[in-house]
């Protein structure tokens, strides 16, 4: 069990190359904004302490298109070596915070009510970490306390948190239901007209 958190900080994952996609993922318009703007306006109207974007595959162009707001950015230049190196990178920018919550770029339904219910669940189950569960399968957003960083860090390749978590009993999952968004992601072009047609 682990302490209640404080200060959290969001860590947007977008550095990734978007090979599935065929193209730069992030920066196709849903609702005339970029995905990850969305993303990152989610972010940044919740009550996260802090708000990191983590970049890396055509830095330039993503930064160019979006509007940052209170959040900054962090350049992972080794992002081909996969997610894990994302994961460091951001958690390396991180000042004073007792947790970070890991969200992924291209899950554009994501909303400010649901990161604050991630920060809700942890903070009444004391659990070192809140991973959330849509349609029966896990997903980020992911809330990983200050405790479990050393095991999250020492990844490596394109793993993420889910592997560390997966063996752990101290979890706590949080069910989304469309009261506080969705978090259907975009990894092909087709899948951009599905979640266009959520509504929240």
């Amino acid at each position: 069990m682990s302490a209640p958190v404080g200060r959290v900080a969001g860590l947007i994952l977008a550095a990734g190359a978007s090979s599935r996609y065929g193209g730069l993922k992030l920066l196709s318009r849903l609702e005339d904004r970029p995905l990850l703007q969305h993303v990152i306006d989610a972010a940044n109207g919740s009550t996260l302490a802090e708000v990191v974007v983590v970049v890396g595959h055509a830095a330039d162009r993503v930064l160019e298109a979006v509007r940052l707001g209170r959040a900054r950015t962090v350049r992972n230049e080794a992002y081909a070596l996969g997610r894990s190196t994302s994961l460091a990178a951001g958690l390396r920018a991180t000042s004073d915070v007792d947790g970070v919550l890991v969200l992924n770029g291209d899950q554009p339904r994501v909303t400010a009510a649901l990161v604050d219910a991630v920060l809700d669940l942890q903070r009444a189950t004391r659990s070192a970490a809140v991973i959330c569960s849509w349609e029966g399968q896990r997903s980020p957003p992911t809330l990983l306390h200050r405790d479990i960083w050393p095991a999250v860090e020492a990844t490596t390749g394109d793993v993420g948190a889910r592997d560390v978590l997966a063996a752990r009993d101290d979890v706590g999952v949080l069910e989304v239901t469309g009261v506080l968004g969705s978090l259907e992601d975009v990894d092909r072009p087709e899948d951009l007209a599905r979640v266009g047609r959520i509504e929240l």
